[in-house]
């Protein structure tokens, strides 16, 4: 049972509070996954000190529950997982469905996506997007983004580590739709289940980003101590890792992972991880663990992550501030897909050496193998993206 006190809801809107000034939109979503209490709890908070405060907020600040029926029940889901199924085919496989096809999270990602869209067409002016989750084990807070410069640049003022390449290893994620408009928005994760660390810890993020987006009056909220709070949860966590493996798991597999190990747990090659119905998983280098699955639900037995270096973040930022990215298709054996502008196919046949490392430098993530190439698709942030 949770110890983190969130009353079940039908309601899909947690709360929101605008005052009629235009400025950014601040679009907050918890509870995709019903066992993740913890972002509702943070939300009701702020809202509530909105509420009876009353502060003038530039802009509009919205929260919305995920899986309503699911947090009711604290599971992960009924049928499905809420935080897969975001890219646009299964977005209009989703819509073809009628009637008893159609499973509880059906009707939650539909009625999810018309206020996506409401929100969207209403915006008075730039729109973020953060959704607010918790992991099965212990360990600092951290961020899931798609990795484009407003998003490193957003992401890394909220002094929580950053996560970059979990986009080419899960398929669907609510972020999904939002990178593909152009939206800047991370996942929050923002420690363990029902811990109330993690309820701080969001808390914490939610006030530094309608200071740090201009939507509060200057001093209106003393970030001082929800800066120590992160500082003292994030630790010697480094701020930038990539993920390099997911160990994806179903039920015949009997995945069970070895005990004790954090978010950005080091791990040495070779090192015992798990074990399943084949036998053991060991590190195949010297790495990071993020996710470990200490839970019964879920797909993602654990991630593997190493350290990106402070070069290579500034290397990257030079890079795509040059728009390098526009003579890539020039290259031989590179080619625009003729379907899709923003996506390179790449001949691996032609261009051999060191092809996902320089195109993760311009802000490019692989995405599938098409006919034998490589295709890596880059995520374009809209020009308003700046002002955030």
């Amino acid at each position: 049972m949770s110890t983190i006190a969130v009353l079940p809801s039908k309601n899909r809107q947690i709360g929101s509070w605008d005052t009629g000034q235009s400025g950014p939109t601040l679009l907050v979503t918890a509870g995709l996954h019903g066992n993740e209490p913890a972002g509702v709890a943070a939300c009701e908070r702020v809202i509530a000190h909105l509420q009876e405060h009353q502060p003038a907020l530039r802009g509009r600040f919205v929260a919305l529950r995920g899986n309503r029926q699911a947090l009711a029940e604290q599971c992960r889901f009924l049928k499905r997982d809420l935080n897969r199924g975001w890219g646009q085919a299964a977005i209009d496989a989703l819509h073809k469905r009628v009637g008893d096809e159609r499973s509880p999270e059906d009707l939650e990602q539909i009625d999810l996506l018309q206020c996506f869209v409401d929100v969207e067409r209403s915006a008075s002016g730039p729109l973020l997007f953060v959704d607010l989750h918790t992991s099965s084990a212990e360990g600092s807070p951290f961020l899931c983004l798609a990795d484009t410069i407003d998003n490193r640049r957003i992401g890394l003022a909220t002094g929580v580590p950053i996560i970059l390449g979990i986009e080419e290893t899960l398929e669907g994620a609510s972020l999904e739709w939002f990178a593909d408009r152009g939206i800047a928005g991370f996942a929050v994760e923002g420690g363990q289940h029902d811990c109330p660390d993690a309820v701080d810890n969001h808390e914490a993020v939610l006030w530094g980003l309608l200071m740090r987006l201009g939507m509060l009056p200057e001093g209106y909220v003393d970030l001082a101590p929800h800066r120590e709070r992160l500082r003292a949860a994030v630790g010697a966590a480094p701020p930038i890792v990539e993920i390099v493996h997911r160990q994806a798991i179903q039920a015949v597999d009997q995945f069970r992972m070895e005990p004790g190990f954090q978010n950005f747990s080091r791990v040495a090659k070779g090192q015992l991880l798990a074990k399943d119905r084949t036998g053991e998983i060991r590190a195949p280098n010297a790495c990071h663990v993020m996710l470990p699955l200490y839970q019964e639900q879920g797909d993602d037995g654990f991630f593997l992550a190493r350290r990106v270096r402070g070069f290579w973040r500034w290397l990257a930022k030079c890079l795509r501030a040059l728009h390098l990215s526009a003579i890539v298709p020039l290259m031989p054996g590179i080619r625009r897909d003729p379907n899709d502008r923003d996506t390179l196919l790449v001949n691996q046949n032609v261009a051999r050496w060191f092809v996902v490392e320089v195109f993760h430098l311009l802000g490019f993530r692989k995405a599938t193998k098409r006919s034998g190439q490589l295709a890596f698709r880059r995520r374009c942030s809209r020009r308003e993206n700046r002002r955030l």
